[in-house]
């Protein structure tokens, strides 16, 4: 797994990118071959996250085929104008996802970007779990919603509110390079993971 793209849109929510992105990158400093970047959904020059914060992204997640895809939330639970609501109703993000799992890339949904995978047929008849906000809607497709803070089913993750995207990205950097590079970012980064990870059959 060499390759990380973290999908960003308009109306997405800042710490499910950056969180996950700064756990990559200092997982990069200590031994993980990753390659991190933060990719639009479509064709753009500057993305406008949820709080305001403006990205330059590396370029159109379509141009790539990552071997992680991270797709951030925002947006969902106050059906926003811009954000995941919108992305999914527009269709395209969805069917990009769909695209990269198809290719062998394992996915990865921070908080109501569950949502985008959801839509996207990745978690029918598996766990998952989302921002609490979202939970009776994602009760309302065919993924199994289970109380977790991560869900970790092998090739598609998911986990729940903001702040467990770094829950998230923690685990999948000990999953792949091992819990001494893990280690070494949380004491970088002076942070501790927290909450349950629920481990599919197929992990």
């Amino acid at each position: 797994m060499d390759t990380v793209a973290i999908a960003c849109f308009d109306g997405f929510d800042e710490l499910d990118a950056i969180g996950p992105y700064e756990v990559f990158e200092n997982a990069a400093r200590f031994g993980a071959s990753w390659d991190v970047t933060l990719r639009s959904a479509r064709e753009s020059d500057i993305v406008t996250a949820s709080h305001g914060l403006r990205i330059e992204p590396d370029g159109p997640l379509a141009d790539v085929a990552p071997d992680l895809l991270v797709v951030a939330g925002g947006g969902w639970n106050d059906r926003s104008e811009a954000g995941v609501w919108t992305e999914t109703e527009r269709g395209d993000l969805p069917d990009v996802v769909a695209a990269a799992h198809n290719r062998g890339a394992t996915v990865a949904g921070v908080c109501t970007g569950g949502m985008v995978l959801s839509r996207a047929g990745l978690l029918d008849g598996r766990p998952a779990v989302t921002h609490g906000g979202a939970i009776e809607d994602l009760r309302a497709t065919d993924a199994t919603v289970v109380d977790a803070r991560v869900v970790d089913d092998d090739d598609v993750l998911t986990c729940g509110g903001v702040t467990s995207g770094l829950d998230l990205a923690v685990h999948l950097v000990e999953r792949e390079w091992g819990a001494d590079v893990a280690t070494a970012v949380c004491e970088e980064m002076e942070y501790e993971p927290r909450g349950d990870i629920f481990r599919g059959e197929s992990a």
